[in-house]
């Protein structure tokens, strides 16, 4: 095994390769502004001599940046870094949630989920070079667009990317702050609609039929159906035009969540019965997208020991576990291909205002994926 304290990986030099991605706010949503951190990601990883592929985006989001790194077996299976540049935080957040150090910690939209382990990553494979270490295998970075809408549009090119490759490498944030992720839960995502009657609220509020009132009346069922095997909440409602008229339609958005697939099987049944007519009010379920269970294999368990003996060799004692939450490895884990998440930084309250990073985490975790990257065959 490779020294790998001798490395010089350096946590002020990192935070500022890293503030530049930070600051480029990059929600989901907003494509322009995805299109421009992955063009900004693209460019760091050019200077590192990646050639570099953007692929166009499709159903209204940004695309994609494959970046292959120099190797005399490029184009033979190697190892994939699937990472995602998109954020839940809209254009904006900068001005509540600034780019700060405080002490051990550093804060930002979308520091911790996930630009700072794709960044670690990135300067993993930079300390490598710059150590004229070569890796046994080559490397190939995927960056996607919209993994925290489920992944709709680029769940096929992972899944065809992955299929190249032996191992796939995923910088999620770290797994209970301390270790990595073999397994990830399923999860499914769920279209609600409530049609009713429009009336005006104040004149002939009895004749018409609130879209609203059936919306919340599911709502409460819907939560209500959360046991410890499978979980359901509603994050999204969208519904009436004008105060004074009697709401004729609203909208939503539900996850469930399972540990099993059968279980999750189970809840989507029972999320798609809820469709009906009630007090000439109808509602309708209709299923969005989903993300497989991934229960760790032998391959995905062999790996993980590989990164505890790396973990091991720089002080780490890494832990391992399946996660609720849902990420890209649910695809390549699910089709057998040994999988390593939570590789990336440790850190609190992503998706929140509070956001941040334990600093000292970047030199940790970048060490932890150098070793591996070094290591693999």
């Amino acid at each position: 095994m490779i020294d790998l304290a001798s490395l010089p990986f350096d946590a002020d030099t990192m935070l500022s390769g890293l503030r530049p991605w930070v600051e480029c706010e990059s929600p989901t949503w907003d494509a322009a502004a995805v299109n421009r951190m992955l063009d900004l990601a693209a460019r760091d990883m050019a200077v590192c001599g990646a050639s570099i592929e953007s692929i166009a985006g499709r159903q209204g989001f940004g695309g994609c940046i494959r970046a292959r790194f120099p190797h005399p077996r490029q184009g033979q299976p190697g190892i994939l870094i699937a990472g995602h540049m998109d954020t839940v935080h809209p254009v904006g957040t900068l001005a509540k949630l600034p780019w700060r150090r405080d002490g051990g910690k550093c804060y930002g939209p979308g520091i911790l989920d996930m630009k700072g382990g794709n960044y670690a990553a990135l300067e993993a494979i930079r300390q490598l070079q710059k150590a004229a270490i070569a890796t046994p295998l080559p490397v190939t970075v995927l960056f996607t667009p919209d993994e925290e809408v489920g992944t709709p549009s680029t769940r096929d090119i992972i899944e065809a990317e992955a299929a190249r490759n032996k191992y796939v490498l995923v910088p999620e944030p770290a797994f209970r702050n301390a270790g990595v992720t073999t397994g990830r839960y399923a999860i499914a995502r769920f279209n609600l609609e409530a049609a009713g009657r429009p009336s005006h609220a104040g004149a002939t509020l009895a004749s018409g039929r609130s879209a609203i009132r059936e919306m919340a009346r599911q709502i409460i069922a819907i939560d209500g159906m959360t046991t410890e095997d499978c979980t359901f909440s509603v994050g999204v409602v969208h519904g009436g035009q004008w105060v004074n008229c009697v709401a004729s339609s609203c909208r939503g958005e539900a996850l469930s969540m399972a540990k099993r697939q059968a279980d999750l099987d189970r809840g989507v049944a029972r999320m798609l019965a809820l469709t009906g007519t009630t007090d000439d009010v109808t509602f309708t379920v209709t299923r969005g997208v989903t993300r497989p269970v991934w229960e760790p294999n032998a391959g995905t368990m062999a790996l993980y020991e590989q990164a505890r003996a790396i973990g091991k060799a720089i002080g780490l004692d890494l832990i391992h576990g399946s996660s609720g939450g849902g990420s890209d490895g649910n695809f390549t884990g699910a089709m057998g291909i040994p999988t390593l998440d939570g590789l990336g930084v440790r850190g609190a309250d992503y998706h929140t205002l509070n956001e941040h990073i334990e600093v000292d985490s970047l030199v940790e975790r970048g060490r932890l994926m150098a070793g591996l990257l070094a290591s693999l065959q």
